[in-house]
């Protein structure tokens, strides 16, 4: 099997992981391939030999290689290996090393019995939706794609209007600092620090929840993923900045978004005897209570 390994961040928490990791890896006849910018970091923090054949940097590194990618970091790390799988169906699995951890949910110390499951096939596939992104004109040179949300938001200090089409039926003009259009996944991130509901990962669903609204009746909606969304922006500055995951970039107001499901989903590595409610408890600290006890 071939692995391919996609880390940031670097200390010795990191450093001792990756030693680890590597090891079993070894241990078990996997071919390791490591993300080219930080293969100076694993030959010479890590001591791990690298191959320049063994190395990857765009998406069309991965291709017809990869049977599995790491992710090691948090889930911001996460996201951007999921920029780098983008359509090639290769599932993720995410190490956590960061603060949360909804999408990177596994700890090096679980690393060996969670490579002993993969390899024996102890583990399912959770498929996740993503948002597809496409700007009228098409100016908008980002990601065209998010596995957590899009995010349209304002600039400066004044608030902005943004008219929202759901299948060319107005739904709202949002006065407000910003709008989360959000996936299941992204239901977690930051669209529930406004507010915004919890969904199960697999509904069939998209989350839109403004930040800000300069209007205490406007609230969070759930609507079908099978609609597009068209975005016009409004604003005193004729520009808005937005964001699709980990990437940002800023338009003019004369430009239009267009968001839908995306053509293709994430398959993320789900451990054995592991739940999203399970995730839900440990991360958000639901029942920390003594009477609990």
């Amino acid at each position: 099997m071939k692995f391919a390994v996609y880390v940031k961040n670097k200390n010795e928490f990191v450093t001792n992981g990756i030693k680890n990791l590597f090891q079993e890896l070894k241990k078990n006849n996997i071919d390791t391939y490591f993300y080219k910018p930080l293969s100076g970091f694993i030959q010479n923090d890590c001591n791990i030999p690298v191959k320049s054949n063994r190395l990857f940097e765009y998406n069309t590194d991965l291709s017809s290689k990869i049977d599995l990618l790491i992710s090691i970091g948090g889930d911001g790390t996460f996201l951007e290996a999921t920029a780098l799988v983008k359509n090639l169906n290769i599932p993720i699995l995410g190490i956590n090393t960061g603060r949360l951890g909804f999408l990177a949910s596994v700890s090096f110390a679980d690393i060996r019995s969670v490579i002993n499951e993969i390899l024996t096939k102890r583990y399912t596939i959770d498929q996740r939706t993503l948002l597809e992104l496409n700007s009228i004109p098409e100016n908008y040179k980002g990601l065209k794609f998010a596995l957590n949300d899009i995010t349209i938001q304002k600039t400066d200090t004044t608030l902005i209007i943004i008219d929202t089409y759901v299948d060319g039926v107005h739904l709202n003009s949002y006065w407000a600092d910003g709008l989360i259009i959000a996936t299941p996944t992204g239901s977690t991130a930051y669209s529930l620090s406004v507010g915004g509901p919890i969904v199960f990962p697999s509904l069939n669903s998209i989350i839109i929840s403004p930040i800000a609204p300069h209007n205490l009746s406007i609230r969070p909606i759930v609507i079908p993923d099978d609609k597009e969304i068209l975005i016009k922006v409004g604003s005193r500055n004729r520009e808005f900045l937005v964001s699709s995951d980990h990437h940002s970039e800023v338009l003019t107001s004369s430009t239009n978004l267009l968001i839908k499901k995306a053509g293709f989903k994430l398959n993320i590595i789900k451990p054995e005897n592991t739940s999203f409610y399970d995730t839900l408890r440990n991360k958000l600290m639901w029942g920390i209570d003594k009477r609990n006890i």
